[in-house]
């Protein structure tokens, strides 16, 4: 029972602290936060009173209907496997909550979107009329797009465009041409099936990643 009572303390302090680290002063009601989490950044917009509204990846959900261990802060972990899986929400929780420990930009964006932020009200009132679960795209509709619909009247993400454009890079290259060309000219060596039928895809193949080159 000690033993409890002192776990207890100790994940109550450590999350007194947690929650203390953050200045809530400096957030007003319908600003867009964002912190660095995972491989991308992750997009929330704040309700007032602690509260921040951000769609988010997380499995946990789908396996448990514990809703106390659910509404606790989605791990990593939790979130990896939700955008494995697709499944996610926008829910609400706390500055600490939603941070994970990171630095919070506050409306950074609006020095990258063209479109001028709607009213404050206006984004939190989009923010809390989207909360429930949601159908995931890591490509097309993230956290980032839920934000910038929520702040600035369109769903649009720039870590997805700027995604594609490397993807792009990396795939439509002349190297990307010339190295599919010899994985299909090895295979049908290896295979000892040189027909028509093997050639005609293999260049056909290799030329359309050239002209996209």
């Amino acid at each position: 029972m000690f033993l409890y009572q002192l776990l207890n303390f100790f994940f109550a302090s450590s999350k007194k602290e947690e929650d203390s680290k953050y200045d809530l002063s400096l957030y007003k009601r319908g600003d867009l936060l964002e912190v660095p989490r995972t491989l991308f950044t992750h997009f929330g917009i704040y309700l007032g009173d602690n509260r921040v509204a951000h769609l988010i990846p997380d499995i946990l959900p789908v396996i448990s209907k514990n809703k106390s261990a659910v509404a606790k802060m989605v791990t990593n972990n939790r979130l990896l496997a939700g955008v494995i899986t697709k499944v996610a929400s926008v829910r609400v929780d706390s500055v600490a909550d939603f941070a994970y420990g990171s630095e919070i930009l506050i409306n950074h964006m609006d020095k990258v979107c063209s479109q001028p932020p709607l009213d404050g009200d206006e984004v939190a009132r989009r923010a809390e009329k989207l909360l429930g679960s949601v159908t995931y795209s890591l490509l097309w509709y993230n956290c980032e797009h839920y934000v910038m619909y929520c702040r600035y009247g369109m769903a649009i993400s720039y870590q997805t465009y700027q995604f594609c454009t490397i993807v792009r890079k990396i795939v439509c290259s002349r190297m990307s041409a010339y190295v599919t060309a010899l994985c299909g000219v090895c295979t049908m060596l290896y295979l000892g099936c040189v027909t028509l039928l093997t050639v005609l895809p293999t260049l056909l193949i290799s030329f359309t990643i050239w002209m996209a080159a």
